[in-house]
């Protein structure tokens, strides 16, 4: 696992779609996993102006999702289909059917979360997949104790989750109770995973992830075995690392030439 201090989330932002822009030289049709929330916005927003500034042609790029709200129509503003397609595909000028997610308003929903982990097997796998981590150290939703070769499902939200995207929505009683979510053996077949944390609400959710022992309690320290997982955080959302000034040295010394 690499960790990359830097000093604010638009310097994040900057790196991260710096990576995405160099993956889709390598390979233009590259399948590009994204999260939701606010954190992610830099990235989405950087590499929307690298795209149109010429700088990369993200024409044959994939997009697909990494978690659904279960209940929610596709045409929700809020679904997760919704956002996506307003955050990350329409800047980026690709077609809807460069898209793929589950079907978070199926009659049968366990038999969509099927569905969608065998599609992103069939689209030849994520090629990068970008994280967010919750203040409980939950990625995509897989909520603490979940299953560390779990694959995509249905999960139940817990209240803290509920709290922290009721922002979103009208009130706390307008936010779905459960959703599909990749699956933490789904997410780790990913060729390269990416997660971003910024604000000292998340310090020691990365600090459990980075430093602490790999357990289901604590679902993002899945990425220690992941054999190429990136950890981009932020100057307070890294101040609770006690090996800061090591991550700071060895990011230092990083051959240029080696890319996130």
């Amino acid at each position: 696992m690499e960790v990359v201090i830097v000093p604010d989330a638009r310097a994040g932002g900057e790196l991260i779609a710096d990576a995405i822009a160099a993956l889709l030289r390598r390979k233009p049709d590259a399948l590009l996993g994204v999260a939701t929330g606010s954190t992610p916005l830099p990235v989405y927003q950087a590499l929307a102006a690298k795209v149109s500034d010429g700088a990369v042609d993200a024409s044959r790029a994939r997009i697909c999702q990494l978690d659904e709200y279960v209940g929610l129509p596709p045409g929700h503003p809020e679904s997760y289909r919704s956002v996506v397609l307003r955050e990350v595909v329409e800047p980026l000028g690709l077609p809807a059917s460069s898209f793929m997610g589950p079907d978070g308003s199926a009659e049968d929903v366990q038999a969509a979360c099927e569905a969608y982990d065998a599609a992103l097997g069939a689209a030849g796998g994520v090629d990068l997949q970008l994280l967010g981590i919750g203040t409980d150290g939950h990625i995509g939703f897989n909520e603490p104790c979940s299953s560390l070769a779990s694959r995509t499902r249905i999960k139940t939200l817990t209240e803290q989750t509920r709290r922290d995207n009721a922002r979103f929505f009208d009130s706390l009683d307008e936010v779905p109770h459960h959703v599909i979510t990749q699956g933490i053996g789904t997410i780790l077949d990913a060729r390269h995973l990416v997660l971003l944390a910024t604000g000292e609400g998340k310090a020691q959710a990365v600090a459990d992830t980075v430093e602490g022992p790999v357990a289901s309690v604590v679902p993002a320290s899945a990425l220690q075995l992941h054999p190429h997982a990136t950890v981009v955080v932020d100057e307070a959302a890294a101040s609770r690392l006690r090996l800061a000034p090591y991550f700071r040295a060895t990011y230092a010394a990083k051959p240029k030439w080696q890319g996130l």
